[in-house]
């Protein structure tokens, strides 16, 4: 559980470190007139998309494109009935970018954790497809 929530934590931290509602983010550091020099700018992009690769790899292999419509599908779903029962309200737009930061940083963390949990699970161990 450690291991997971560790995973999803940097997942998180990656999307917000790219763009959330404050004006800390690469993308409002970008747009917003900076007087940073551009080597730092293409540096701190350079490393974010690192991370995205590592992450989105790690999902796709993992999940695959259907299990990460099948794990938004789920927080949607947890958000409508929260939303149903009156537990959230939809009407502030900053709330809504970080609950949709939450969901894309859990699809993320799920991905990055299911071998392992599979493995845990079953007692079998996912291997990479290697040529010789």
């Amino acid at each position: 559980m450690v291991e997971f929530l560790l995973r999803w934590a940097f997942a998180f931290g990656l999307l917000t470190l790219t763009y959330n509602p404050t004006p800390y983010s690469y993308v409002n550091w970008l747009t917003g007139g900076s007087f940073a020099p551009l080597s730092l700018l293409v540096l701190s992009g350079l490393l974010l998309l690192v991370g995205y690769i590592i992450y989105l790899r790690a999902t796709f292999r993992s999940i695959g494109l259907f299990g990460m419509a099948l794990v938004l599908a789920l927080v949607g779903a947890v958000l409508w009935v929260l939303y149903d029962l009156g537990a959230l309200s939809l009407n502030d737009t900053a709330r809504n970018t970080w609950l949709a930061l939450i969901a894309m940083s859990l699809v993320l963390g799920i991905g990055l954790s299911w071998s392992h949990v599979r493995r845990r699970l079953s007692g079998q161990a996912d291997m990479d497809d290697v040529d010789d």
